[in-house]
């Protein structure tokens, strides 16, 4: 018996495109959709089950669903000169309308009833237009992520308190200044009052030294009025 035909659209249909640097998770979007009018269950498995983490790994697609499966490739030296070999197949059977344990359904599969598709895995390295691009087109950042869901947006009371918080770093900010200004108006008059000390010294020196000299020559004229006077003296007598 000829093998089926894959019932379901996969987008992409042949390669899996990983786009680097890779030294953080590079995450892949597999789309499967089920154009029939019957339950589609499906499988994804790899040649290489350590190197990539998908979710969901398996389940059930119901008739004109589509399901995006998460293909994570986990961080690794990359080396542009080795050729990927890694491979994912994507199996499939139709399922019981009433269908829930699928684990029962793969064992009870006959080989007959599978659907398969295979994609190879395609690593790539952004180029020098693709990393300015990104750092355009990236968002900005918003307060408040949650983990698990993806960014929220703030709400009032938690705007209110960032800012209450930013006014009072202003504040802060202010009088760090104000301190700032009068350290240094400070240091001003620290530094004019030692010059006009030392200018004051040096004049309060220079005077005595001029009063010293001074006094010399008023010295010398009355010992010289004395001795005149005393020769004046006995020549009289």
């Amino acid at each position: 018996m000829s093998k089926l035909e894959q019932i379901l659209i996969l987008d992409p249909p042949i390669d899996l495109r990983f786009k680097g640097p890779f030294t953080d998770v590079v995450t892949a979007n597999l789309k499967l959709k089920n154009p029939s009018e019957r339950k589609v269950c499906f499988k994804v498995k790899t040649t290489a089950p350590r190197r990539y983490c998908v979710r969901p790994n398996s389940g059930i697609i119901d008739p004109g669903a589509t399901v995006i499966i998460s293909v994570m490739l986990q961080p690794f030296e990359y080396d542009p000169n080795e050729k990927s070999k890694h491979k994912f197949m994507v199996q499939t059977i139709f399922a019981p309308a009433a269908a829930t344990d699928t684990e029962a359904l793969w064992k009870d599969v006959k080989p007959d009833e599978l659907m398969d598709s295979k994609l190879r895995c395609v690593f790539e390295l952004p180029s020098e237009n693709d990393k300015a691009s990104d750092v355009e087109s990236k968002p900005a950042p918003v307060l408040n992520s949650s983990k698990a869901d993806g960014p929220v947006s703030v709400n009032d009371s938690e705007m209110k308190k960032i800012l209450e918080e930013c006014k009072r770093l202003q504040t802060e900010v202010s009088k760090l200044n104000d301190e700032n200004r009068q350290l240094k108006d400070e240091g001003l008059r620290l530094r004019r009052f030692q010059r006009s000390e030392h200018v004051t010294s040096n004049s309060s020196s220079a005077l005595g030294q001029e009063s010293r000299a001074g006094s010399l020559p008023s010295l010398l004229v009355v010992i010289a009025a004395i001795f005149i006077g005393f020769f004046l003296g006995k020549f009289i007598l």
